[in-house]
């Protein structure tokens, strides 16, 4: 059930959860494969991995780039994927639909791309763990994408669960954690936002991407896991 010698491929992996939880497959001795659009993120992120690292950048929206990174990967044993741009936030009747599309592009249908071509190479004992979050849940005003994105992540995962199976499939749903994904934010108002969250969670703080690392380890390992999401957010729907 562990993952010493066993291939992990993170899509996303080069910042914030994605990193987090590439890092921590690494300590646990797994061979680590990260990808994302930024050359330079992917160096940063190898380099931090050390000797279990590799990667190559890759648009996850362009399906000739997603199918030559695991015609290049071969076989694997688990799949994460992280990838996203920032948050899109906005009142429904004023959203800029391009970015809209450019938001589903990468955070679904990049997923289902990586899907397509990861699971045929899928060894016998692996995984698929994708990622969406708590406003599909628990939305917000001004959130209908964000919250619609992760409404079809949250099916997209029991479908898969049992179209792949035996390949087990399951989701991560973090809530508010301190990443780069807030990035488009100014930082004041990000500040007083986590501040103001935190308070108001039983936990009386907002997460960090290495506490969200675990429970993608958690997925990856425990064999009788499946179609399952899995909600880390501080008690945060509760509430």
């Amino acid at each position: 059930m562990g993952l010493q010698g066993k291939k992990v491929v993170v899509l996303g992996g080069t910042s914030g959860i994605g990193l987090a939880a590439a890092q921590a497959a690494a300590r646990e001795g797994a061979d680590v494969v990260v990808a994302s659009s930024s050359k330079a993120k992917v160096a940063a992120a190898v380099a931090s991995l050390g000797a279990r690292g590799s990667g190559q950048a890759c648009d996850f929206g362009q399906e000739a780039q997603v199918r030559a990174l695991f015609e290049q990967v071969g076989a694997l044993d688990h799949l994460v994927y992280t990838a996203g741009e920032s948050l899109v936030l906005g009142a429904a009747a004023e959203l800029d639909l391009a970015t809209v599309r450019q938001a589903f592009n990468t955070r679904l249908f990049g997923a289902m791309t990586a899907v397509k071509y990861a699971a045929p190479r899928i060894r016998a004992g692996g995984s698929v763990t994708l990622t969406h979050g708590i406003a599909g849940r628990r939305p917000q005003k001004g959130w209908t994408v964000g919250s619609s994105i992760c409404g079809a992540m949250e099916s997209y995962t029991r479908a898969l669960a049992m179209d792949l199976a035996p390949i087990r499939v399951n989701a991560v749903s973090p809530g508010f954690v301190r990443t780069p994904l807030w990035a488009n934010v100014p930082e004041a108002q990000r500040e007083a936002l986590f501040a103001t969250v935190g308070a108001g969670l039983p936990v009386r703080h907002v997460g960090d991407a290495d506490e969200i690392a675990e429970t993608y380890l958690y997925l990856m390992k425990n064999t009788f896991s499946t179609g399952q999401t899995i909600i880390v957010d501080g008690g945060g729907v509760l509430v």
